[in-house]
Parts: C-alpha cells; structure tokens; sequence
C-alpha cells in the first residue's frame, strides 16, 4: 500500500530559514530536476493555498484553474510553465531572501563568469564543495555584502545540498548559474541549444580558422551569432555584447580554448 505522503512543512510560516526553502523545495521537486512543473505543481499550488488559508480544503467554487493561472502570471518569471528555485524563493520569503541576496548582487554574469573561472581552476566546468565556500564569499565581495562566518557557512551548505542534485560533492557551471537573474543568466539561453562533444568539435574547429586551439573575441561573436540562427532564435546586438562579454571572462589574455567554451555550450558532462 503506497503510504500517505508526508505533509509539506514549513508552508504557513511568513519567514522561512534557508534550510527550510530547502525541504519545501525537495518536497515538491519530487523528480529532482530542478522545476516544480505538472503534477508537483499542482499540488504546490493546492497545498500553499491550503496553508495560507488555513481551513481545509478550498471550495471548488474558488476555481482552482484561473487561481493558478494568475499565481503562475504573476510568480512563473519566465513564463515557461515551471517554477524553478529562484521563482520559489519569490513566493515563499526565505530569511533576507539568501538567494534574491546573490540575485541582486551578481551585478552581472561577468562577475559570476569571473568568480567560477578563479575556482574551477582545473577547467572541469564544476567547482568542488570545498571551494564553494570561496567562490560564494568572492561573489558577496562582489557585492559589497559582508556576511559573518556562520552565515557563509549556511550558505555554502544549503546552495551544496540545493544544485547538488546528484551528490557528487560538485557544482556544474549551468547548475550554478541558477543563483544568477533570469535575465542576466546568459547559459540559460543556451539550454534549449546545447551541443553534443561531435557537434561542438566540429563548430569548434570551423571557426578556429587556424587550429591555434582558442579562438578570438570576433570569431565567438560569428560562432554566437550562428549558434542563434541555427536554432532559429531571435538575438539582438545586445544581447549578443553582453553573451561575448560573459564568454569571454572564462578567456586568457583574450584567448578562448577548446575547454572554456565547451562549458558553456555543452551538454551537462556526463554524470
């Protein structure tokens, strides 16, 4: 016999700790991909409304489905039909909103590009829980946020145990980049795109006109304008500024390899 599930914690609370967003968060992700989406959303929805009213069941008459729809106009900021992490911690007020906190002072995907480029120092496209800690209080620097030892260290926990979604102790760069606005967050545009290992060699040394084994600031900005195309997305010039820009804060001295760009234009690394 399935047994009941567990009732959502936390839901009534007006502030919640960051730990306590996470367990809301996992509860309602139950496949652990990232969104609440379908099914889980539906039943985050229904049991948030539940808490709020605080009397059982709402009446039908309240019409669950428009309810829905305006909460998802108004919460779902990039209106793909999903809530991700960064939309929950909208709803749900998480003490001084510890992600909204990096939200507002990433400032920019170029500072986080920077951030990850001096920790992920062996190029993997992942920074390992131990060094989290430093990219994190790099990032608040940043910021012009001081954070006392303890709260760091909160932090570094709840973002390890919030994108460490296979428990391998490390963060991928496109995991990460989840703590960035959805605007600012360049690699998101890239996910419907992402190339296999074949597809970006082969882009790769196209535009890596003399196999020198990086390309320039002007070749990524053909290879960026063509990767669009490709897959028929609407790009304009700004937006094609500021992507080169964040791209190429993972470059050397303006050189950008093999390996910095497959990062960002790869799928996930195998698991």
């Amino acid at each position: 016999m399935a047994s009941p599930q567990p009732q959502p914690p936390y839901l009534h609370l007006a502030e919640l700790t960051a730990s306590q967003f996470l367990e809301i968060w996992k509860h309602f992700d139950a496949d652990g991909n990232g969104y609440i989406e379908g099914k889980e959303l539906e039943n985050f929805f229904q049991e948030l409304e539940k808490a709020r009213k605080g009397s059982g069941m709402m009446s039908k008459s309240d019409n669950f489905g428009e309810k829905m729809k305006e909460f998802m106009q108004k919460y779902d900021k990039n209106s793909d039909g999903k809530i991700e992490m960064a939309e929950l911690a909208q709803i749900l007020p998480t003490e001084e909103n510890f992600l909204l906190c990096f939200r507002q002072h990433v400032g920019s995907s170029t500072e986080f590009m920077e951030a990850w480029r001096k920790y992920d120092t062996d190029r993997s496209g992942y920074i390992e829980a131990n060094e989290l800690k430093g990219f994190l209080s790099d990032l608040l620097k940043k910021a012009n946020r001081p954070y006392d030892e303890p709260k760091l260290q909160e932090y570094t926990q709840t973002i390890l145990r919030m994108f460490d979604l296979n428990g391998d102790g490390k963060l991928g760069l496109s995991e990460m980049s989840r703590l960035l606005p959805v605007q600012e967050n360049f690699l998101l545009k890239f996910q419907g795109m992402k190339l296999t290992s074949e597809e970006f060699n082969a882009i790769f040394t196209f535009y890596d006109k003399d196999g020198s084994g990086y390309i320039d600031e002007n070749e990524l900005d053909a290879l960026l304008k063509d990767l669009y195309e490709k897959n028929k997305k609407e790009m304009n010039i700004q937006q094609l500024t500021s992507y080169r820009k964040s791209v190429m804060s993972l470059a050397e001295a303006g050189k950008l390899y093999r390996k910095d760009l497959e990062i960002v234009l790869c799928s996930e690394p195998p698991m």
